[in-house]
């Protein structure tokens, strides 16, 4: 019997595309997406609600958290960064990567920046009772600071590596724009000039627009959905 099931297994293709799953709002999965969209890497999109998490992907990733990419071999990358790089190595067409290693390490710095304090702070300001906290004031003020430094590099030049979209610019984008929907009158009455210039178009590309289309929530049997669309 377990001879019979494993030939079975081993008889089973090999599904045609990587599968994503996402949740359209979450900053992570979107950044994930962004180098999906601008690699040209097509895969099987599983739209999921975090609340009710498929056993699917419970099975490939039992912390249940997205973006989990499920590549056709079988490999899982659980990381939306690593997703992003893997992507963009594959395929790079946009020049998202910067070609000096240096650039590329200020990249990746600004990232864990993004992904380190300024999140925990993003968290506290935008579900203070998340957090057991009166309000998330104290944590605006404290996220305002990362979003300080990227404005004074965005009042400088077009983007936050030069005057090309990038890798750091798609990875802090969502993250961003998320502090901003907090409270969109207080963010537009900031002086930030620069920051504010990069996330309005930001949120009026091409790109974005694609990777914000919406999708059915996914459940076993459906019809495939293929992203990007």
């Amino acid at each position: 019997m377990a001879d019979a099931a494993a030939l079975s297994a081993m008889s089973e293709p090999a599904p045609p595309y990587p599968i994503l799953y996402s949740f359209r709002r979450c900053p992570y999965a979107m950044r994930a997406r962004f180098a999906l969209v601008a690699s040209g890497t097509v895969c099987e999109l599983r739209e999921v609600v975090l609340a009710r998490k498929p056993p699917a992907l419970l099975q490939v990733w039992p912390k249940g958290t997205v973006p989990v990419l499920v590549l056709t071999d079988g490999v899982v990358l659980e990381q939306s960064l690593e997703i992003m790089l893997w992507a963009l190595r594959r395929n790079d067409p946009q020049q998202w990567l910067p070609t000096s290693p240096p650039d590329l390490e200020t990249a990746l710095q600004l990232i864990a920046l993004c992904d380190g304090d300024f999140k925990a702070q993003l968290d506290r300001y935008k579900y203070p009772n998340r957090h057991a906290l009166p309000d998330g004031l104290a944590h605006r003020a404290q996220g305002a600071k990362f979003l300080l430094t990227l404005n004074a590099r965005l009042i400088t030049h077009r983007y936050l590596l030069g005057e090309r979209f990038g890798l750091a610019d798609a990875a802090i984008a969502p993250f961003v724009r998320q502090f901003s929907h907090t409270d969109p009158v207080w963010f537009a009455s900031q002086h930030w000039p620069g920051l504010q210039q990069w996330l309005q178009v930001f949120e009026a590309s091409e790109n974005y627009a694609r990777v914000m289309a919406k999708f059915a929530v996914w459940a076993q049997g459906q019809p495939v959905q293929i992203f990007p669309t």
